[in-house]
């Protein structure tokens, strides 16, 4: 009987994120969490969470009576910031990854629509800005 060899594959390098990355993860996370309280409060049920397909990500999709609210949370140093953080660009992905949210979930089809921004800052309230942009831009 012949003795075979084994050859180790070599194993893949671990990405190991930096600590700025592991910051901003934490701070974005904190974010999510604080305006999905704010909404909770304000009579709105979280229907998701960082809902992610290949187009893009949610942050949150919240419903009140028949609207569903597709909700950008931005978390930066003044609510300005986080205001001008929301591109056109991420708006246009949040509008794909909601197509793909709804085609998911066809029950709310027939649901008022909303893309809304959360915007978080430091000493601050939360502030919600309601349709904040459309899916016609």
């Amino acid at each position: 009987m012949a003795k075979t060899e084994s050859v180790a594959e070599p194993k893949p390098e671990r990405k190991v994120a930096s600590p700025e990355r592991v910051a901003a993860f934490r701070t974005g996370i904190s974010a999510e969490s604080r305006a999905a309280a704010f909404l909770i409060a304000k009579g709105y049920r979280i229907l998701a969470k960082r809902y992610r397909t290949a187009h893009g990500e949610i942050d949150l999709v919240a419903r009140r009576r028949n609207l569903i609210a597709f909700v950008e949370v931005k978390a930066r140093a003044s609510l300005d910031e986080a205001a001008y953080a929301v591109t056109p660009r991420q708006q246009q992905r949040i509008i794909d990854a909601a197509q793909g949210w709804l085609a998911a979930h066809p029950e709310h089809a027939e649901f008022e629509l909303r893309f809304d921004a959360m915007l978080i800052a430091p000493r601050s309230l939360p502030r919600h800005v309601l349709a904040a942009f459309d899916a016609s831009t």
